[in-house]
């Protein structure tokens, strides 16, 4: 199949009412039906502020999150438009990719 790779990153202390933006994020492409979603938590990171973004021992609010997801174009176009709806801003890398699963079910 053809689609997008999206890459989402963001740190531990952001939030999206009750939730962490990325848990809420993973949520949200649960709910829109995506096959599958990875979140990865980063020991540091740095962003477009230059300040470095790290877990600590005691502080684990400034730890980078990633999170990954193969979509089709469809899917890809539902999760930006809820992004739209709820007023998220989060920095996102778009690829195209081509994805399936191998073997026989």
């Amino acid at each position: 199949m053809q689609g997008y790779q999206l890459t989402f990153f963001t740190q531990q202390d952001r939030h999206h009412g009750s939730q962490t933006l990325a848990e809420w994020l993973l949520q949200e492409a649960r709910r829109i039906g995506i096959g599958g979603a990875t979140m990865i938590a980063a020991s540091e990171g740095f962003g477009r502020d230059r300040r470095l973004h790290a877990a600590r021992f005691f502080e684990l609010g400034e730890q980078p999150v990633e999170l990954t997801m193969a979509v089709s174009g469809e899917e890809a176009a539902k999760l930006f438009a809820r992004l739209a709806e709820e007023n998220v801003r989060i920095f996102y890398v778009k690829v195209p990719i081509e994805y399936g699963t191998t073997g026989e079910a």
